[in-house]
C-alpha cells in the first residue's frame, strides 16, 4: 500500500478505498473468540484498529460498507475523521430499488417476452410488494413514499421468474436466512435472558416497537436492550414506520422477515407443544381446498394450553395472536395476515388465499377472543355475540370480498378462557 501511494502521488493520482463487510472479520472474532480477543485487536494498539489510522492520510475517501454497527464504534475511535451516513436521508435510496425502479425491471423483462404476457407488471410488482418491500433508513422519508424494495429479493424473484416462466414457489429469500444465522450466532439467542426475549416475544406478536437508534456502540453494550432493537435495525430484521415524538416506530419491514421472527417463537415452542408441523400442513390442505378449518384451529388451540411453561405465566391476547401467527405462517397458500383493518376495524387474522400461486378455494376470517378465567363465566355469552357481530361487519367490507373473490369465505371465532380453548365455531351469515 505505500509502495501504491507514493506511485499514485508521484503521478498526480488519488486513491480510493471501498470496503465491503468491513465488520465481518471482528463478527466472527466475537463470536467465536469472545469479546477479550475482539477488544484486543481493536482497542489500544491492536492491530485492527491501528491500521485504519495509516489509512486516513492515503486515500482521498474511503467507503465502508458492513451490517453491525458494533465494529464501527471500536474503530472509529482511532480514524475519527469518518462520517457514518447510514440513516442520512440523502442516501435512503442508495442501497435499495424504488418502486419506480422495480416497474422498469419488470416492464424490461416483458418486453424482452421473459416473463408471461398476461401478467401485467402492477400485477408483478403487487406480488412482491408484501415479500420484499417496505424499508426506510432515515427518519425524515418515513413519511414520504420513499420506501425500498431488498435488492437481492427482487432480483432472486426475477430470476427465477423469467428463467422458469413462474414465480418462486417459497417467496422467503433463502439468503435472509443466513443473515439471520449470523445475527443468531452474534447475539447467542438461545441464551437470551430478560429484557431482550421479551423484545423478540412483543415485535413478533405487535410487529412493531417503539424505540430510538443508536449508531453505533462498542461490543460489550449488545446486551442492553436498547443496543438489542438498534442491531435489529442493523440487521434488517426493523425497518422506520413513522416518528413517534423523539423516538421512531419502529415495524417488522416485510413477509420475508417476518418468516424469521416467527422461526425464532416455533423454536422456542417446540421442545413444549406437541405440534407435529408436517400434521399441521396436511390440515391446512384441507381448510384450503375442503373448506375443513376445524381439524388445523383446533389443533393449534388445544396445543396453546402448553405454551404457558415457556411464558412465564403471563396471559393475555398478544401472545395468544403471537402464538397462532407463528403456527399459521407455516403454510404457503395463504397470505396470513395478521390485524387487517377492514370495515373500520382490525380482524386478527385474515388467511387471503394466494391465488396467483395456488387454486385455494376457501379463504377465511379468524377471530380470536381472551378472558382471563375469573371473568369468563359472567362475560364470555356476551363476548362471543361480539365476535359474531364483529366478524360479519368485517367480511362484509369491499376490501375483503375482493380479495376473497372465487373462494368460499368462512368466519372462525375461537374463545379462550386464560391458556384453555372453550369454544370455537363458524359464524353463518
Amino acid at each position: 500500500l505505500n509502495v501504491l501511494n507514493a506511485t499514485a502521488q508521484n503521478l498526480g493520482i488519488r486513491l480510493y478505498l471501498i470496503i465491503d463487510e468491513y465488520d465481518n472479520f471482528t463478527n466472527v472474532i466475537l463470536n467465536q473468540k469472545g469479546q477479550e480477543v475482539y477488544h484486543a485487536i481493536t482497542h489500544a494498539d491492536g492491530f485492527y484498529r491501528g491500521i485504519f489510522k495509516l489509512f486516513k492520510g492515503m486515500f482521498e475517501r474511503i467507503f465502508l460498507m458492513g451490517v453491525s454497527p458494533v465494529t464501527l464504534d471500536d474503530l472509529t475511535s482511532g480514524f475519527n475523521i469518518a462520517a457514518n451516513i447510514s440513516t442520512d436521508p440523502r442516501f435512503n435510496d442508495m442501497l435499495g430499488f424504488t418502486t419506480d425502479d422495480v416497474r422498469q425491471m419488470v416492464a424490461y423483462y416483458k418486453e424482452a417476452a421473459l416473463l408471461p404476457a398476461d401478467r401485467t407488471v402492477d400485477d408483478i410488482v403487487g406480488e412482491m410488494r408484501p415479500w420484499y418491500d417496505n424499508y426506510c433508513f432515515a427518519e425524515s422519508r418515513a413519511a414520504a413514499d420513499s420506501r425500498v424494495f431488498n435488492p437481492d429479493m427482487t432480483l432472486r424473484y426475477l430470476n427465477v421468474f423469467t428463467g422458469t416462466g413462474a414465480p418462486p414457489k417459497d417467496m422467503l429469500d433463502p439468503n435472509t436466512k443466513t443473515d439471520y444465522r449470523k445475527m443468531r450466532r452474534l447475539l447467542q439467542l438461545d441464551t437470551l435472558q430478560g429484557d431482550r426475549k421479551g423484545i423478540l416475544r412483543k415485535i413478533t406478536e405487535e410487529g412493531q416497537v417503539v424505540a430510538s437508534i443508536t449508531e453505533s456502540f462498542p461490543a460489550n453494550r449488545i446486551p442492553d436492550p436498547d443496543m438489542f432493537i438498534s442491531l435489529l435495525f442493523y440487521y434488517g430484521m426493523l425497518t422506520i414506520k413513522e416518528v413517534r415524538g423523539d423516538a421512531l416506530l419502529l415495524a417488522i419491514p416485510n413477509n420475508n422477515v417476518r418468516q424469521q421472527y416467527y422461526e425464532y417463537l416455533l423454536e422456542q415452542y417446540k421442545p413444549v407443544v406437541d405440534i407435529v408441523q408436517c400434521t399441521l400442513r396436511e390440515y391446512f390442505y384441507l381448510m384450503a381446498y375442503s373448506g375443513d378449518w376445524r381439524k388445523a384451529l383446533t389443533y393449534i388451540g388445544e396445543a396453546y394450553a402448553n405454551v404457558s411453561s415457556i411464558r412465564d405465566s403471563i396471559e393475555g391476547e398478544r401472545n395468544l395472536q403471537g402464538f397462532f401467527m407463528a403456527y399459521l405462517s407455516l403454510t404457503t397458500l395463504y397470505l396470513t395476515s395478521p390485524e387487517v383493518e377492514v370495515a373500520h376495524g382490525y380482524c386478527d387474522f385474515f388467511l387471503m388465499p394466494d391465488s396467483r400461486r395456488y387454486d385455494v378455494r376457501h379463504s377465511y376470517i379468524i377471530e380470536l377472543k381472551y378472558l382471563p378465567r375469573k371473568d369468563f363465566a359472567s362475560r364470555s355469552a356476551a363476548q362471543w355475540a361480539e365476535a359474531e357481530e364483529q366478524v360479519r361487519r368485517y367480511a362484509a367490507a369491499p376490501r375483503v370480498l375482493s380479495m376473497t373473490a372465487g373462494t368460499t369465505l368462512h368466519m372462525i371465532v375461537l374463545q379462550f378462557e386464560g391458556w384453555t380453548l372453550r369454544r370455537i365455531d363458524e359464524v353463518v351469515d
